[in-house]
């Protein structure tokens, strides 16, 4: 059974794919790919399967959200985007910001996702702590994508969406980029994690994580050496993600 999805209408789909379109060209005119699949993450990130609180629903544009403290800097995301998004005033945000995030991963060389609108945007924010501790190791990371419902295969793919961007000092305390060409996405990531740590490139401890779990070792070893597998288990942990609480199977 697949999932079933809400029906728009046929003004909308035109929206999504003419929005898609300036998306394209906007994110790769400042380069900021890195930033919307950011955006988009922690918008989506906060759902928990339990509470059916949080997920991808627009929320993220309120100050009190843009102000926890893993959404440092995501403030800048929501101001660039605000006017393509004022353009098709039919589409909600929450539908908005995901395609950002799928648009974000094509344009910089990796997998197509699905994209499936119809996520309608809801006024409470979720509370604070929902998304991932880069301090911390694979017991805080499952305990993070498990309360999104979300596999140990999840996890590791969709840490390679680290082969897009850096970190910086002033939003997470940490400095640098993870990949030597940080607006392409590739499995760099997965080579430069089991090659060893090299200077000026970065590795936080959520990343050497996954070389020290007996389930993740084998994920991250099979993504270094085999490109094509990585963006297909990608392309479906975003899916997954962008549609936490979204559609019912």
């Amino acid at each position: 059974m697949g999932k079933s999805y809400p029906v728009v209408s046929d003004e909308y789909l035109k929206a999504v794919e003419k929005a898609k379109r300036k998306l394209r060209g906007f994110i790769a005119e400042k380069n900021c790919a890195p930033l919307m699949l950011r955006l988009a993450w922690h918008s989506a990130g906060t759902y928990d399967v339990v509470s059916k609180t949080g997920g991808p629903f627009g929320t993220i544009r309120n100050q009190v959200e843009l102000a926890h403290g893993a959404n440092n800097g995501l403030d800048i995301a929501v101001r660039l985007l605000e006017p393509i998004k004022a353009q098709f005033p039919i589409l909600t945000y929450a539908d908005f910001y995901q395609l950002a995030g799928v648009v974000a991963v094509e344009i910089t060389g990796g997998p197509e996702i699905p994209f499936h609108p119809g996520r309608e945007d809801k006024p409470e924010p979720p509370v604070e702590g929902r998304l991932p501790d880069a301090t911390k190791g694979c017991d805080h990371l499952r305990d993070v994508f498990g309360h999104m419902g979300l596999s140990d295969q999840d996890i590791v793919a969709l840490s390679g969406g680290h082969t897009l961007g850096r970190c910086h000092k002033e939003r997470s305390g940490f400095e640098g980029a993870w990949t030597p060409n940080p607006l392409i996405f590739d499995n760099s990531y997965f080579k430069e994690l089991v090659s060893g740590e090299k200077e000026g490139l970065l590795q936080l401890p959520s990343d050497k994580a996954l070389l020290t779990d007996p389930v993740f070792r084998p994920l991250v070893e099979k993504y270094a050496a085999d490109e094509e597998a990585f963006f297909a288990d990608y392309a479906e942990a975003h899916l997954k993600l962008s549609e936490l609480g979204f559609a019912e199977a």
